[in-house]
């Protein structure tokens, strides 16, 4: 197989606690070809009133050290990062997308340029893009940058959010249709996407297999050794009213109050100022490192995903779902598409709060050794070097 080279352009930074679908096939190409990974430039807004992201506010104190830092890092044999210096303006707010496209183009001009200097530095020329669902800030990087290809990854519906709906709804079927590839990690992704590109492919979604490993011994973490008296029901991940279904997890919660409801993960307000913190059976244990997170889910007898249905969630291929499958643990979730089109056999899936309460039930009162392995067989077909595979196949075959 040729040496590739790509540069990575996301939403997501790599520099953190949680591998995200870009980062993760990133550091996987990253072992055999040579990676640029490009992390979000800051724009002015956050700038000027910060955030409260640990991550983000280091880079806007790398852009406000007095020294001039070297923002481009060998982070292993064939990675490097770029963490951008350049600000580009907030316009968003603009109502008519129009005028957004002029400036945004300008936007992407100073972003591009930045690129374009780290790639000289470091000797890419002929390299595959990867725009990992960056719509606005990299929308004309394949006129700027020329790339080999041009791909788009698209792993999430984040134009049904309120950021990304005036003009994202607009631009993201254009980015589709100049894109030389796009490549989608849930089936229904691919089938919109093939309506505006016909190269189109499904890649599926990964799981750190080492990290998430059933066969490793984890300590039983402080929090869940005075809860294993009784059955522990548990979520991991961002609680989020747009994505997760309160009335539902009240329901569970009042419904059983012999077992307990354990909730992982950094709350949105409506999550903060629900009934869910009135209930004693109910634990909120906050966010905690992604690398702690196979260490509770080892303890926890079932594993939850009570999406709400939404444009959002119907065809969102969830990461944590392979995680807790990784670790053989009987699963139950909201009974999405992508769900019934790929994870039926192996997760318990619910249409209704009665249903939900059921299945975990059943899978509290019947779990297997063999569903258990079934369960792990599944997770281990979704590696992230199996998917990084996926997406080395499918460029090879467009160049050929």
């Amino acid at each position: 197989m040729d040496k590739l080279d790509f540069v990575f352009v996301s939403l997501q930074r790599i520099n953190t606690d949680r591998d995200s679908t870009s980062t993760a096939i990133a550091k996987e190409l990253a072992k055999t070809h040579r990676v640029l990974y490009v992390n979000p430039p800051i724009d002015r807004k956050t700038l000027w009133f910060g955030s409260d992201d640990p991550y983000i506010s280091d880079h806007i104190n790398l852009l406000r050290s007095k020294q001039t830092p070297d923002n481009l890092e060998k982070a292993d044999d064939n990675l490097w990062v770029l963490t951008p210096l350049n600000i580009i303006e907030s316009i968003n707010w603009i109502p008519h997308t129009s005028v957004f496209k002029l400036l945004n183009r300008r936007n992407n001009s100073v972003f591009g340029t930045e690129i374009q200097t780290a790639l000289n530095k470091i000797g890419f020329e002929r390299f595959i893009l990867i725009n990992d669902k960056d719509i606005f800030r990299s929308f004309y990087l394949k006129e700027i940058l020329r790339p080999r290809l041009s791909v788009y990854l698209d792993r999430d519906y984040i134009v049904g959010m309120d950021y990304w709906k005036r003009h994202g709804t607009k631009l993201e079927p254009d980015l589709y249709a100049k894109s030389d590839l796009v490549l989608c990690n849930s089936p229904g992704f691919t089938q919109q996407a093939m309506r505006y590109n016909p190269n189109s492919f499904y890649i599926g979604n990964g799981c750190d297999i080492t990290l998430f490993d059933p066969a490793r011994h984890y300590d039983v973490p402080e929090e869940i050794a005075t809860l294993r008296d009784r059955p522990i029901v548990g979520y991991v991940g961002a609680l989020l009213d747009i994505r997760l279904d309160i009335p539902l997890l009240v329901y569970l919660a009042e419904s059983r109050p012999a077992w307990n409801l354990l909730l992982i993960g950094p709350e949105d307000e409506a999550f903060a100022n629900s009934t869910l913190h009135t209930l004693p059976n109910v634990i909120f244990l906050g966010k905690i490192e992604n690398s702690l997170a196979p260490a509770y889910i080892r303890y926890f007898d079932v594993c939850i995903n009570p999406q709400i249905r939404n444009t959002i969630t119907e065809e969102n291929f969830p990461l944590k779902i392979n995680e807790y499958l990784a670790m053989g643990k009987p699963t139950v979730a909201t009974k999405t598409n992508v769900m019934e089109q790929v994870f039926s056999s192996v997760v318990s899936l619910a249409s209704s709060q009665e249903e939900f309460l059921h299945c975990i039930e059943t899978c509290l009162e019947s779990d297997t050794q063999a569903a258990s392995q079934a369960r792990i067989n599944c997770a281990r077909s979704f590696s992230w070097d199996k998917i990084a595979q996926n997406v080395v196949e499918i460029i090879t075959q467009h160049l050929k």
